[in-house]
């Protein structure tokens, strides 16, 4: 007797629908680029070419399924679908403006490497040359613009705006939001994506006002409004893409001053952030989550400080950034307190929160600072941010369970539950976050074993530690490694099966693993 064959459980058609209706409004984001093109005279039919071709492309899948019923399992697919149709889309602007040059975003995979790297705020880049004598204001403009849109989450947009999505937007966004959970601010889901994006938005036009008045006061000549607007469009996304090749080296000790805040405010969970501007700033000495975030970025950046101010930070060998740039670097940092702290303060900040931005070239420090910045990508910021990584209260919570565990074997008698501002953390939660960190570096040494085996059959030189910075910076969003993928470097040298892989690294980093897991699993689609 033949077994029957068992029917999808899923409703693919509703998911591609409701990607659909998302493409159809990213299509409106696009106008913000195109009116740069028309302001310069450079890659007008490019955007306008991008328009017609994504509209198109939402209304084509949105007739799929026109009045979609958007149960969990839909919620999923759609949620994975769309950022992987957000990147493709994304990819068209790079390859319409790369033909007949000899721009490095010509090639398709390293057109969806950059656009996958900018809509999850990875920040890791496979151009050969950022500057405006390759590419024009518009596309780097739309670099910028990919990064925040996808910090506070494509989904949550949608949800914000979208009535389509209103009903089952809590799964929505619980499934693409960074962290374990999701605060619910206000009665209805819709007002609370409205709310975030709200602060979201306050936060970047604040910073964008700053670097403009610095520029107005004479103290960064280079920070133009064009710089100022791109600058504040990837800080608070933590995105790290400038369209400076020197990333925030380029600019003024008071720009990166500046900068600083607003990235740790982009590792702050941004619920507690509008609890805070609307007249509860005592939550954050309660938090504790917050407070341990501040805690090691201090502590991080203390260390970094006094190495860098003794000299110890600092390499012997110049074969990474040359002896000249080392030379001049030795002589600035060495003793010099504010030079000292202010690079210090600014990468572990950068890093921690998965900015990527670059106030230096680190790879002129020393092993033992860079061992250090490579254990502040895997911290992240907190949960509810728009930082990447395993995130600050997953951490806790594995620490307090390891303490309870040590507890309890002493004490076996004892019922001692996991506590995290003052409430008992569910068992289930508890599981979840050790399951989702075992998984993050199970795929950490998968990824650093496929990059080096690539790497060999190419006869790329790749070392360990510049495998294991570059899986760490692609899966935690994070951007910048170190070696030839370092903050003045690019992954252009990988092979295309290695950015494909990296590709997917991002995605499923950004999308915190499980969510993108369970589609693999075949329980999902048929039981």
């Amino acid at each position: 007797m033949v077994a029957r064959r068992r029917r999808l459980r899923v409703r693919w058609r509703t998911s591609l629908g409701l990607v659909g209706i998302v493409l159809r409004y990213l299509s409106v984001t696009l106008v913000v680029p195109l009116l740069v093109a028309l302001y310069y005279g450079e890659d007008v039919l490019v955007f306008a070419v991008t328009i017609v071709v994504t509209v198109a492309v939402g209304t084509l899948l949105e007739r799929l399924d026109p009045d979609p019923d958007l149960g969990p399992r839909e919620g999923l697919l759609m949620v994975a679908l769309t950022w992987l149709a957000v990147a493709g889309i994304g990819t068209l602007p790079y390859l319409l403006a790369g033909m007949g040059t000899e721009s490095t975003l010509r090639y398709p995979t390293n057109a969806l490497f950059e656009s996958m790297s900018g809509f999850t705020t990875t920040g890791a880049t496979v151009m050969g040359d950022i500057s405006f004598d390759s590419h024009s204001h518009a596309l780097l403009l739309w670099r910028q613009l990919t990064q925040w849109l996808g910090g506070m989450g494509i989904v949550v947009l949608a949800v914000a705006i979208l009535p389509e999505l209103s009903v089952g937007g809590a799964q929505l966004m619980d499934a693409e939001a960074p962290g374990p959970s999701l605060e619910k601010l206000t009665p209805r889901i819709a007002e609370t994506a409205r709310v975030l994006w709200l602060a979201y938005l306050g936060l970047t036009v604040l910073e964008i006002v700053l670097l403009y008045a610095l520029h107005r006061g004479g103290l960064a000549p280079n920070m133009d409004f064009y710089n100022a607007v791109s600058h504040g469009l990837t800080t608070m996304p933590t995105g790290g893409f400038s369209p400076e090749a020197r990333s925030i080296e380029a600019f003024s000790a008071a720009v990166q001053w500046v900068i600083v805040p607003f990235m740790v405010a982009a590792g702050v969970n941004f619920a507690l952030v509008w609890r805070v501007v609307t007249g509860s700033p005592e939550r954050l000495v309660r938090d504790s989550e917050f407070r341990t975030y501040l805690g090691l970025l201090g502590v991080l950046s203390a260390l970094g400080a006094l190495l860098l101010f003794t000299g110890d930070g600092l390499a012997t060998d110049s074969a990474l950034v040359g002896g000249e740039y080392l030379a001049d670097l030795r002589e600035a940092v060495v003793g010099d307190a504010e030079r000292s702290l202010r690079d210090a303060v600014f990468q572990f900040v950068s890093l921690m929160t998965t900015t990527g931005y670059a106030s230096t070239d680190f790879n002129a420090w020393s092993e033992s600072t860079k061992y250090l910045l490579l254990v502040a990508m895997f911290v992240g910021g907190s949960a509810g941010s728009t930082g990447g990584a395993i995130k600050v209260v997953r951490w806790l919570v594995i620490v307090k369970a390891l303490r309870r565990e040590l507890f309890t074997t002493a004490h076996p008698e004892a019922v001692r539950p996991v506590r995290l501002g003052g409430r008992v953390v569910d068992e289930r939660a508890v599981r979840g976050i050790f399951a989702f960190t075992l998984l993050y570096f199970v795929l950490f040494v998968v990824g650093v074993g496929v990059l080096l085996v690539d790497a060999n059959r190419f006869e790329y030189t790749l070392s360990a530690f510049e495998a294991m910075s570059a899986v760490a910076a692609t899966l935690g969003n994070v951007g910048p490694g170190f070696g030839s993928v370092g903050p003045m470097g690019s992954y252009l040298g990988f092979s295309g099966f290695s950015k494909l892989f990296m590709v997917f690294l991002m995605w499923i980093g950004r999308l915190e693993i499980i969510p993108v897991l369970v589609l693999l699993t075949g329980g999902y689609w048929r039981s």
